[in-house]
């Protein structure tokens, strides 16, 4: 089975279950503040998980489009990707551990109705229990295991401190809170009053048993000996490169009270697993890379570098398909490369990629080529590849070129700095890095042609210190920037977020219906909305824009909620991105005779609580979309 086989086997059994199957939200992030993109199935779903009612019931599953660029320099070995599908099913309330551990073992190991994968291979893991908070070792999710095993013949012994005393023979693996404990703010201590939160049970594949021959993909028997960890016992939970895992049960069981912790009213289970290590396992092939969507970037990349993918260059090559396919996805959800925001990622990746295509001899235009694999590999189930694939091919191509000229600046710079002097120390070699883009790796490479030096370690000095203080910027940005957030559902996230349903009806009067949200950034502070329009906005646009939102706000209409399908929000004229799937019910917001749109909320009752809107700025967010920041008074 290949990735799309292993993506319907899933959606079709938990449909089986009685699974409303829904689509996947877009990778940006819609009325989430927090963070700049969609980083697990489970952020689009949290108003549900918190209480919020979901259209399409108790029961969900999909698959989850995400987004992951907080180590985007470590990509390049063989599980780790910036772009990947998260298989997802939850349930609202409904079913708990009893079905949900049996049901993800009949998945994974059944040859009818699941993946047919060997059980012998399959290890977990549960919560050890935390006794300074009452929480007691997750006991019952462990015999549960247990009687899954069983039906396989398999003994699954649960063992203790596996990080210390090693896998004493055990299938069934207890760690604490840092490994088996699920809360958005992470471990029970750092969890504010109110916050729900749980146990979790995840599953590891082993990659290379005891007397497995050797694999493609830099793996082979005896892993971990020969890894970085050999001097340390080896467990699922180790880094060695022997145990993958493939998926994760999250058990939403408990509150953080101000006494301490209390069973929730409403428990939830929440699964996670990466599709493409799922794939990789049903393989057998240890490499993510190898599975077949890369296959066809495989074969570009070989035949236009001349090297193959198993030679010394693997990272080089796992670097630019990783990137290649996360910036596709990227550009067919609208978000271009820019200096800001969500478009410097998708710039950075699809540098990031040339650069290392220089690497392996690639100095001629190739994204394009790369970039039209994804979209063929992927438009069946994620149809908008298709239909912004001219869009794509375009950015791809016009990247590139711009990139291309920077790059050969830099090669002039590098040369010039090697003629002058004998060697390229740590802080001159990290300048080459930040203005030009130039890895490490193609700085050495210029060097050694003039049979010059480099401060490889001085560089690496300079990067980790230049690295820490941006991260620490990134995190006191985020801090000031995301503060509060719809997320919290404050009074004024809310009030804002009615707002941009103003804002969003009134761009379409003024301006006209081409005008389709882009994106939103919701604060108490105020709101940031992007919208497709190929012009700046004139001054007397703008002020039409106020006045007209502001005499919404005067007539106090009332704003009430429903929940159809989507052919009577159709019907309804009812504002969303159809050209992106919905599932059978949506949930559609109507203020007055004004605004009606597909949203899953929350809004106030009456626009007259707004207050006045007053728009603060109007600016380019990227090539063909503007943003407006707007404020209550």
């Amino acid at each position: 089975m290949g990735l799309s086989e292993i993506r319907k086997e899933y959606l079709d059994f938990f449909a089986s279950k009685e699974h409303a199957v829904i689509p996947s939200a877009k990778l940006i992030p819609e009325n989430d503040p927090t963070t700049l993109f969609t980083g697990s199935g489970m952020q689009p779903m949290l108003p549900y998980l918190l209480g919020q009612k979901h259209p399409a019931g108790k029961r969900i599953a999909d698959s989850q489009k995400c987004l992951r660029v907080q180590d985007i320099e470590d990509i390049g070995d063989n599980r780790h990707t910036t772009f990947f599908e998260m298989l997802g099913n939850w349930s609202l309330g409904d079913y708990f551990k009893e079905e949900q551990i049996p049901w993800m073992f009949e998945f994974l190991t059944d040859t009818e109705t699941g993946l047919g994968l060997d059980p012998k291979r399959i290890y977990v893991t549960i919560f050890a229990g935390d006794n300074s908070i009452g929480i007691p070792k997750d006991t019952e999710s462990a015999e549960l295991w247990k009687t899954a095993f069983a039906t396989k013949n398999i003994t699954a012994n649960v063992v203790d401190n596996a990080e210390i005393n090693g896998m004493q023979g055990g299938r069934i693996f207890s760690y604490d809170e840092k490994k088996n404990w699920w809360s958005r703010a992470g471990v029970p201590s750092n969890m504010p009053v109110g916050e729900p939160g749980g146990p979790d049970t995840e599953m590891f594949w082993d990659v290379a048993p005891v007397g497995a021959p050797a694999v493609a993909g830099g793996l082979s028997e005896p892993i971990h000996a020969n890894s970085a960890y050999a001097n340390l016992p080896c467990h699922v939970n180790c880094d060695c490169g022997r145990f993958m895992e493939i998926g994760n049960n999250v058990f939403m069981q408990y509150i953080k009270t101000e006494s301490g912790f209390a069973e929730l009213p409403q428990r939830n289970v929440d699964f996670g697993g990466g599709l493409e290590r799922l794939t990789a396992a049903v393989l057998d092939n240890p490499d993510v890379f190898q599975i077949d969507v890369f296959q066809e970037m495989i074969t570009i990349l070989e035949r236009i570098s001349g090297k193959k993918y198993a030679d010394v260059d693997i990272q080089y090559f796992r670097i630019i398909l990783d990137h290649i396919r996360a910036a596709t996805f990227l550009l067919a959800d609208g978000v271009f490369p820019s200096n800001k925001d969500q478009g410097y990622f998708t710039r950075r990746l699809l540098r990031r990629a040339i650069r290392f295509a220089r690497l392996l001899g690639i100095e001629k235009p190739f994204v394009s080529e790369l970039a039209q694999s994804v979209i063929t590999s992927y438009e069946d189930a994620y149809q908008n590849l298709r239909k912004q694939q001219s869009t794509i091919l375009s950015e791809c191509t016009k990247e590139e070129n711009k990139f291309l000229k920077t790059l050969q600046a830099g090669l002039l710079k590098i040369n010039q700095d090697l003629q002058n002097r004998g060697s390229i120390n740590g802080q001159q070699a990290f300048e080459l890095y930040s203005t030009y883009g130039f890895p490490i790796e193609m700085i050495l490479e210029e060097a050694q042609k003039l049979s010059k030096t480099v401060d490889v370690e001085g560089f690496h000095k300079e990067f980790h210190e230049n690295m820490k203080m941006h991260q620490d910027l990134s995190r006191t940005a985020s801090a000031g920037k995301f503060k509060g957030g719809l997320i919290d559902h404050s009074d004024m996230s809310v009030k804002y977020h009615t707002a941009t349903h103003l804002l969003h009806k009134a761009l379409k009067i003024v301006l006209g219906d081409h005008v389709e949200q882009k994106g939103s950034n919701i604060t108490p502070e105020r709101l940031r909305f992007d919208f497709s329009h190929p012009d700046k906005m004139t001054p007397e646009q703008i002020k039409q824009t106020e006045q007209i939102t502001n005499e919404q706000i005067q007539r106090d209409l009332s704003v009430t909620h429903e929940e159809m399908s989507v052919a009577q929000a159709k019907e309804k004229g009812a504002l969303g991105l159809f050209e992106h799937k919905y599932g059978d019910k949506v949930s559609v917001y109507t203020v007055g005779d004004f605004s009606c749109e597909i949203c899953g909320g929350p809004h106030v009752e009456h626009t007259g609580t707004l207050g006045t809107f007053k728009i603060t700025k109007e600016e380019s967010a990227s090539a063909g979309v503007r943003r407006i920041k707007a404020v209550l008074e």
